[in-house]
């Protein structure tokens, strides 16, 4: 089952996101396209703002492979279903500014400004470039979630509707690319070495109300309905449908 209605939860902490990180290191052990907690983190976001509520029976094979058993990681998963309620809330939330303490905001890395701000000599030789940017990870998950239920993302019939959800995909896939302006900030440390340029905070926060209008934009339209078509009736000389070896005209269509 998908996790419903918020509750009187404690929000998880940095304790729950490392324990989370550790469970999906052990797996990384056995298969090495284990995602990090923050690409979880985005996917987990666009199940909150999908279309049609997913079963969890569809989308951990899809986020972490076959082999993935759910019985067997059960408090990963009770993390999990705490964190869709939190995320669930906040993008319910009627906040005006993400600066609210209602509002979403992801478990996101700097992986940059991490290494950065490792002390002198540790970091040496990284190649900062080729390291995730800010939140490029986060757009990344919850773009595999969209692609992988392609029907329950299509764009739908009214015009209005079909371009909030065009630039809301656009807004994160924006996200999903390498940071490439000039840095500005560490969002790691503090005070730290810059590693995130002011383009990727504005695109930042363009994704993060992206995911606002997704989740408003379906809940409003609510799931799809598949349109049954009538077959179409046959020509009074043709063979009746039913079987019985007649023409129509002289069968069901008397």
């Amino acid at each position: 089952m998908t996790p419903s209605s918020p509750s009187d939860e404690a929000p998880l902490g940095p304790d729950d996101f490392d324990a989370q990180d550790a469970v999906l290191d052990q797996l990384r052990e056995h298969d090495e396209l284990t995602p990090d907690w923050e690409f979880c983190e985005g996917f987990l976001a666009a199940l909150v703002c999908c279309r049609r509520p997913l079963e969890a029976a569809e989308y951990w094979p899809v986020l972490l492979g076959e082999r993935f058993q759910p019985m067997a990681q059960m408090e990963f998963v009770w993390r999990w279903h705490r964190r869709w309620r939190e995320v669930a809330a906040a993008l319910d939330a009627d906040v005006e500014t993400l600066e609210d303490e209602r509002a979403y905001q992801p478990e996101v890395l700097d992986v940059r400004g991490a290494v950065l701000a490792l002390p002198e000599g540790e970091g040496a030789g990284a190649d900062i470039g080729a390291l995730l940017s800010f939140a490029e990870a986060w757009a990344q998950g919850f773009l595999h979630a969209v692609q992988a239920w392609p029907d329950d993302w299509a764009p739908p019939r009214d015009r209005e509707a079909a371009e909030m959800l065009h630039e809301a995909l656009e807004g994160i896939a924006r996200l999903a690319g390498p940071d490439t302006g000039t840095p500005v900030l560490n969002m790691h440390t503090e005070g730290g070495p810059p590693s995130v340029s002011d383009e990727r905070l504005d695109a930042f926060a363009e994704a993060l109300w992206g995911a606002y209008d997704l989740r408003q934009l379906w809940k409003s339209l609510g799931p799809r309905i598949a349109t049954l078509r009538k077959a179409p009736e046959p020509g009074r000389n043709d063979p009746c449908p039913c079987g019985s070896g007649k023409k129509f005209k002289k069968c069901h269509g008397a």
